[in-house]
């Protein structure tokens, strides 16, 4: 609960200290930030009878004196120009502004100047400048997330822009907590100790009065890690519900648009996937593709069993009763017609991808040695006409990634055969994955080649095998997590920054991933954080990937660096 909660808490103290009708208005990322902690009826339970954005808000001209309203974004320059230009002539009876992050002295002289006709009520700072996905997990959305694999000398003010946008996020995560972490990030990562060392700057020089809270025995710790470290894990497809839907189908802020799928009813064209809203999604979101089957037959079975028992309406008793449940029976068969909705569409797609075949090779890439068997199997599946072209160029990355010294004849041929059979897809952007991620840039142990104990434990679990085949594989972030609950974190592969050391083991970590976190990871930090190890992790990225999303960043990537002059 604690992200959410504490953004709720948040937008709870805007809405509720304000009496009367109101008008929120927001900016295209507060509207995320907002979105999946309140639904739209507990807006209205707060009067909030109206929600806009704040550039829409800049062309309406009409008078609405009546309402009160309540402004919540994110201190950027441009949304401060809005609100200059909007209290020059203000339409509404009283204006209440509240900033999702830290306010410049700059910006705060720029709206008292422009607010001539006195109504600002008050300006205040609420420190909710991320998504919060799910309890432990939260999402900074940042749209030109590619930015990250770029060196300095290609676009240095985007890049600086991309570094801005992250250290404010984090800040805001601490400061919404009341802690002050000490930082330390990823040695091999430019990225991630440029950004390490400007929250660090931020928290204990520029900003250390507004950090100067309570210290604990141990101080919280914030790991700044980069994407590229572990590139295997927003390859994978996924087997388990969450992570799912956002491969297959995709997840926006809580969010599935099923518009493109089927028949769908109008009320079911978007649905939420909220572990706060949907008791069954929150009871499911971690469990196998099979078991969610037999858990939504059970469902259905239920909600049978209840609407047999609406039919049999015979007096007015029982049509008072009915009435009376219908809002909960209307949310129930809205409830079961969506994970419906869901499970049929992902069978589906698993079925004409054929990505059984696919995963399960896949797997053995991610899990398993054996050069000779896995050129084999992924040149099998290249000749297979069933299997798509993304499929298809997630393999030969897989397999690059874990065979690029091993192998490089057998790897040019997999090139040359993805080229012939996948247009679409160019070579090129295999050998740019590997030049961004490859071996001689990571720090972590990706494969547990490097650390005996991981070949030991690598080699037990082979012996007795895995449940299910399909999720034998465990992201790196699970290695980092149990090294930090060990005290096993390598000073040398991640240094602290300044003389902020930890005495003991922290607990409490928060674990940003620049270049992105995966659903497979957020699973991973609620499964730990569920075995009490007396340490609460928090997961943060810069946006929250799919394979679709990860291949994307990379072509942006790769085209970015090919256009540009700089490029040394």
């Amino acid at each position: 609960m604690v992200l959410i909660s504490a953004v709720r808490d948040y937008v709870n103290r805007m809405l509720q200290d304000i009496s009367g009708m109101k008008v929120l208005i927001l900016d295209s990322q507060t509207v995320s930030i907002v979105s999946v902690v309140y639904s739209q009826s507990e807006l209205l339970q707060k009067e909030v009878f109206l929600v806009e954005l704040v550039d829409s808000i800049s062309k309406s001209k009409e008078p609405m004196s009546h309402l009160k309203a309540v402004y919540f974004l994110r201190p950027t320059s441009e949304n401060i120009q809005h609100m200059r230009r909007q209290l020059a002539s203000p339409r509404f009876g009283e204006y209440h502004l509240f900033f999702s992050n830290l306010l410049k002295d700059t910006q705060l002289h720029i709206l008292a100047d422009s607010d001539e006709h006195e109504v600002v009520q008050q300006v205040q700072e609420f420190y909710a400048d991320f998504v919060a996905n799910d309890p432990y997990h939260f999402s900074l959305n940042i749209p030109s997330n590619y930015m990250y694999m770029l060196p300095a000398v290609v676009d240095p003010s985007n890049l600086q822009h991309f570094c801005d946008r992250v250290v404010d996020g984090i800040a805001a995560i601490f400061l919404a907590l009341k802690r002050r972490p000490v930082v330390r990030y990823q040695r091999t990562s430019d990225i991630a100790k440029r950004i390490a060392q400007e929250t660090s700057k931020l928290m204990y020089q520029q900003e250390s009065g507004l950090f100067d809270f309570r210290r604990t025995e141990v101080s919280p710790l914030l790991l700044v890690i980069d994407r590229r470290d572990d590139p295997v894990t927003p390859l994978l497809n996924q087997w388990t519900y969450q992570a799912m839907v956002h491969e297959l189908i995709g997840i926006q802020d809580n969010k599935v648009d099923l518009r493109n799928i089927g028949k769908t009813s109008k009320d079911q064209q978007e649905v939420v996937l909220s572990s706060e809203q949907d008791a069954f999604f929150k009871a499911n979101m971690y469990e196998n593709f099979g078991d969610i089957g037999m858990n939504i037959k059970r469902m259905v079975d239920e909600f049978q069993q209840v609407a047999k028992s609406n039919q049999s309406i015979q007096t007015i008793e029982d049509m008072a009763k009915f009435v009376d449940n219908y809002p909960e029976y209307r949310k129930m068969h809205g409830n079961v017609s969506k994970h419906v909705s869901l499970v049929t569409e992902m069978s589906k797609t698993v079925e004409e991808r054929k990505l059984m075949l696919v995963s399960q090779t896949e797997q053995e890439l991610a899990c398993n040695g054996g050069q000779g068997a896995a050129f084999e199997a992924v040149t099998n599946l290249l000749n297979n006409e069933s299997v798509s072209d993304i499929d298809r160029l997630r393999l030969v990355m897989l397999y690059a990634l874990r065979y690029e010294k091993e192998s490089p004849v057998q790897l040019m041929q997999l090139f040359n055969k993805l080229a012939s059979q996948s247009p679409k897809y160019k070579p090129g952007l295999v050998q740019f994955m590997l030049k961004q991620a490859g071996v001689d840039k990571r720090t972590g142990d990706l494969y547990g080649n490097r650390d005996l104990l991981n070949i030991a434990l690598n080699m037990a679990r082979g012996l007795k095998g895995v449940e299910n085949v399909y999720t034998q594989h465990q992201p790196l972030l699970f290695q980092t997590m149990e090294s930090i609950t060990k005290g096993r974190l390598r000073d040398v592969d991640y240094p602290y920054v300044g003389n902020h050391f930890q005495q003991g083991r922290p607990q409490e970590v928060v674990i940003f991933i620049v270049g992105g976190t995966t659903y497979e990871e957020s699973r991973s930090v609620a499964l730990q954080n569920a075995i009490n190890s007396g340490i609460r992790f928090i997961l943060g990225g810069s946006v929250v990937l799919n394979s679709k999303r990860f291949l994307k960043d990379l072509e942006d990537a790769q085209r970015t660096a090919r256009s540009s002059t700089n490029l040394v």
